[in-house]
């Protein structure tokens, strides 16, 4: 048996690759039904033009979470109203596989996919903290010296590691905080111009977030009481 409780905090983990956001956050759930132990999903997105690897990449990964909780047995995810709808739903439905779905059209892995919005959301992370350290009082060329170990404790420093940890980065307290996506530390004199690159990064994710946002309630009026209060960005 699946409660519906279980089945929401399993989506909870779900996260859209470019907005770094939960998509039970962003309000793409639109709906969930638990029978027993079948579970059934429907996902809607922004636009029925969003990038077709990463809606597929956020039902897959729907498919995923749910599929692993004890007791789950049937699990069907459904992508409602995009253009590659029926295309993506046949592929979940049969386990094909992102490249067995799309075939010659599947550019690159799901795995090369996820690489990429992994990193970029470490930079990301990074820039937050490394942010509010300067706004503490930190010079900006000090941040060449700071480690992990430097960092505040709260949620914001907890997401950088877990970032860190998806890229096979170190997260031990004497591992320099700002690096490259190696883990590599970059040079003394190069760090306003990393600084500013990552925060550049840092708000084109947050500000594709919030027009996504707004085009999903414009779409789906009813969405917006399943949106969750924007917040700062610290998952």
């Amino acid at each position: 048996m699946v409660t519906e409780a279980q089945a929401r905090r399993a989506l909870d983990t779900v996260i859209d690759p470019e907005l770094d956001e939960p998509i039970t956050d962003l309000g793409f759930v639109r709906s969930l039904e638990v029978s027993g132990s079948a579970v059934t999903v429907h996902l809607r997105l922004p636009t029925s033009f969003c990038s077709p690897n990463f809606a597929y990449l956020m039902a897959s990964d729907a498919k995923d979470a749910l599929s692993a909780l004890p007791g789950a047995g049937e699990v069907a995810v459904f992508l409602d109203d995009h253009h590659d709808s029926d295309l993506i739903n046949r592929g979940l439905a049969a386990d094909a596989g992102y490249r067995g779905t799309f075939g010659h059209e599947a550019e690159e892995s799901l795995a090369e996919l996820r690489a990429t919005f992994r990193r970029k959301a470490h930079t990301a992370a990074m820039e937050r903290v490394l942010t509010a350290m300067l706004r503490a009082g930190l010079p900006e060329d000090g941040l060449h010296d700071v480690v992990l170990g430097d960092l505040p404790p709260g949620p914001a420093t907890t997401a950088l590691l877990r970032r860190r940890e998806a890229l096979g980065l170190s997260t031990e307290p004497s591992a320099f905080a700002l690096v490259d996506d190696d883990g590599n530390r970059y040079p003394r004199e190069e760090v306003p111009l990393r600084l500013r690159f990552a925060r550049s990064i840092r708000i084109s994710i947050d500000g594709n977030a919030h027009f996504c946002r707004g085009l999903l309630r414009t779409r789906y009026p009813e969405s917006a009481a399943d949106q969750s209060p924007v917040k700062e960005k610290v998952s």
